[in-house]
This record gives structure tokens, sequence and C-alpha cells, in this order.
């Protein structure tokens, strides 16, 4: 604790945000960062399973791929581990270090993950490689997130939405262009070069942060405060009643992030030419962030609006409209590999449309619980409460790993063969929509926003 107070006496910078109706100064430092950020992780994300399955080798130099099934697994193992370790940088971040701290170290762990996966391209190299990004990119999450959240005060309040839509836009367009330029890369030049381009990039968004330190609020870390806070009633109540949310979001996440694995895999089996060019299976997972900011104004300024006419667009209907769109958005690929299993080469326009929905119901879900999660912390749990959000992902990803190892038999086949498959999934989610919708009303929740300091005129 004296330590903790000792690191708060000679903290330089600004420890609470402005009281100003406009917008924080660091936010165009953060949005900068996190767009950068996004293209490091989504870019080596969307060459993983082509890889695994493809580029991987022994020790000697020699192939040695995995089964798509093993792929399947070992990709969202990585991706749980990357949504568990939020826990581990939200401690850090919210009883040692502060947000600040914690991003710049876990941010140069997070660069060493990409250079191992660049120098050394055997299993070993691959389980090092995503492990310290694992770490990295996980562990930096819930501060970056909460980050932003920390810039405002009752005095810009209604700026935040706005805000955390911006932040949500710059993720979308870093990962729209590396998944784009990666997979291109991965068949140009190779696995070195196409891991190390997102490493460049991680370090750019390392430096980018670091220049905003002086116009940032740097929220000291609260302690054994944060601790008691935790595991005071007002901490485990505040816990209990986003737990019951975030279980079903988990199931979401179960079918979202599969457009990196079952998704891509199907889409070798499609008719990929459009408009005169063929598109890399790897390369539609960037119709994800495209349509995310495409859509992201029109649900904010087109969509809620006009529903919020009829009836109040509360966050928890956002949601749970959202996991019914889901349910539609995971039918598709399921009829796709039904024609598929026929001998039948469907056209990758179904598989686009499928993109649509799926990213519809994201917008409703995802950047709907950032701010929910962000508003129903109390106030020194920000960072671990986002990473308590983060945990319906791995928690998600972890379920679709283990279908995955479970499915792969001994013979080398697999239990949920074809379209069989994507129908679990859809039916899963149907089930887990039905069911939110009813609990979702019993849901009694309470918001905290930071105090604030008066807005220097020079700033």
């Amino acid at each position: 604790m004296a330590a903790c107070q000792a690191m708060a006496k000679e903290n330089p910078y600004r420890t609470a945000p402005l009281a100003t109706k406009s917008l924080p100064p660091g936010i165009p430092f953060i949005i900068g960062n996190e767009g950068a950020e996004r293209f490091s992780y989504y870019g080596m994300r969307a060459i993983l399973i082509v890889f695994m399955t493809q580029y991987l080798l022994n020790a000697d130099g020699t192939a040695a791929m995995m089964s798509e099934d093993q792929a399947k697994g070992w990709f969202h193992l990585f991706v749980s581990a990357v949504y568990f370790t939020p826990l581990l940088g939200a401690l850090i971040a919210d009883g040692l270090l502060g947000k600040y701290r914690t991003i710049i170290l876990l941010s140069l762990v997070y660069c060493l993950g990409h250079l191992a996966l660049a120098l050394d391209h055997t299993e070993t190299g691959l389980a090092i490689g995503l492990g310290l990004i694992a770490l990295g990119a996980g562990g930096i999450k819930p501060c970056v997130s909460s980050h932003v959240g920390d810039q405002f005060g009752q005095s810009n309040e209604h700026l935040l939405s706005r805000v955390f839509g911006w932040f949500y836009f710059s993720i979308n367009l870093g990962a729209f262009l590396s998944m784009l330029a990666t997979p291109w890369l991965l068949q140009a030049y190779g696995a070195s070069v196409a891991f190390a381009i997102p490493g460049v990039l991680m370090l750019i968004a390392t430096v980018l942060f670091w220049s905003g330190r002086n116009r940032f609020a740097h929220v000291p870390p609260s302690g054994l405060g944060f601790v008691r806070e935790v595991f005071s009633g007002e901490g485990l109540r505040a816990l209990g009643r986003l737990t019951m949310i975030y279980l079903f979001v988990a199931v979401f996440w179960a079918l979202f992030d599969q457009t990196g694995s079952s998704w891509v895999l199907q889409a070798q089996h499609m008719d990929r030419i459009l408009l005169g060019f063929e598109i890399l299976p790897s390369q539609m997972q960037a119709a994800n962030p495209l349509l995310v900011m495409l859509l992201i104004p029109i649900f904010s300024y087109l969509i809620y609006p006009f529903i919020d006419r009829f009836f109040a667009l509360t966050e928890l209907r956002k949601i749970t409209i959202g996991m019914f769109v889901t349910v539609i958005a995971f039918a598709i690929p399921t009829w796709i590999q039904f024609q598929i299993d026929q001998g039948l080469t469907p056209h990758i326009l179904w598989q686009l449309f499928a993109y649509f929905l799926l990213t519809s119901a994201e917008v409703m879900i995802s950047i709907t619980c950032l701010e929910f999660s962000y508003t129903q912390a109390p106030k020194s749990m920000k960072s671990f409460v986002m990473a308590f959000f983060m945990l319906s992902i791995s928690a998600g990803n972890l379920f679709t790993s283990a279908v995955n190892f479970f499915i792969h038999n001994e013979e080398g086949e697999s239990m949920l063969a074809g379209a069989d498959y994507f129908l679990f999934f859809t039916v899963l989610m149907l089930a887990t929509s039905i069911l939110f919708a009813f609990v979702c009303r019993f849901y009694k929740g309470k918001r905290y926003l930071h105090a604030e300091i008066a807005a220097d005129p020079k700033m």
C-alpha cells in the first residue's frame, strides 16, 4: 500500500478527467494506438489457420502441418487465452502500476511474441509466440478500453458512447487493412515477412501511446483498496449481475470467432471470384471490419433512433436483438456447407451475406457490452470489469476449442462433419437467445462515473 501511495505522489501526470464539454485531449493518441495494435493482432490472427495447415515445420525444416480440427482447436485455444489474460492485466493496472504503465510494459511483451513467430516456424515457435502475444494483447485489453473511459467525467459523459464507437471504428480499420494485406504477404513473401509486419505495427502502436502520456488522465491504481472493493458487497453484487449477462454473451463469441477458423476453411471450397478477382480464403475475414466501419454510423444515427421511436432501446435490448440476428447469420454457413457436402460450389457472396448479418449482431452486442461494462463497474474496478467481460470471449472460444478437439477422433475423422458442425452451433445460439431474452428482464444495474477537475484553458 505504501509503495502505491509513493508511486501516486511521484506521478507527474494529471490524475482525473477534465471538466470540459469537449473531447478529452488524449483521445486521438488512444484511438491511433488502438488502430495500429489491432492491425498487428488481426494480421497475425488472419493467417494462423492457413499457417498451421500449410506452412508449419518440424525442427529439421520438413513439413508438419496440422489437421483442420487440430488447427481450429489451437486457434480457439489461443483466442481463449487472449481473452483470459486480461484478468492479469487488470489486476496489475488497478492494483499496482496503473493503466498507462501496464499498457507500456505488456506492449513490449506483445512485440516479442511477434518476433518469435517471425523467426521460428515450428510448433515450439508457434507456442512461444502465441503465448507471448496472448499475454501482451490480452493484458492490455481491459486497460486500453477502460483508459478511454477514464478520460471522461460528468461534463462530457454524453460523448462517451460516441467515442467508444470511434474506438471500435479504429479497431476495425486496423483489422480491415491487415486482413487484406497479411494473407497476401504470406502468399507472396512467406511466413517470416507476414508475421514480421504486424510486429512492426505493434511497435508503432507502443510509441504512439507513449507520445500521448502528457495529455492523458492517469487515474492512479487503488492498491489494496481495489481488492477491498472487488470483495466488498457492492463489488461482488456488480460482478454477480454482470456474470449473468456474460454467460450468455459467451455463446455469441463461440460462434463469432469462427470467422477466423471454420469460415476460412469453408471458403476454400467456394467460388471466390468476385469482380474478376480471386479472393484468398483468409481475406474474407476483412469483410467483418469493413462492415463494422460502415454499420456503426448507420446503427448510431439511423437504426437506433428509429427503433427508439417505438420503444426504449436499452443496452440489454440491443444485445438481445443481436443474439437473434446471430442465429440467422450462422444458419447461412450451415446451408452453404450443406451445398458443399452435396458436391456443389456456392459463390462467396453467400458467405459475405452471412458476414453482414453477423457483423450487425456484433455492433449490437460487442460495442454495447463495452460501454455497458464500463458504466456498470465501480470506480476502482474499471479495468477488472472490462477483463471480466473479456472472460466471456475466452469462455466462448474455449468451448469451441474443446468441441473441435473432442470431435477429432483417432482415425483423423470428425464426429461433427460437414453441415452438422454448423447446425450444432446454430441450434445452440437459438436456445441461448430465447433464454437470454427471458433472463435479462430481471437485471437491475447501477452506473458509476469518475469525479472531475476543472479544465485547463490551455488544453
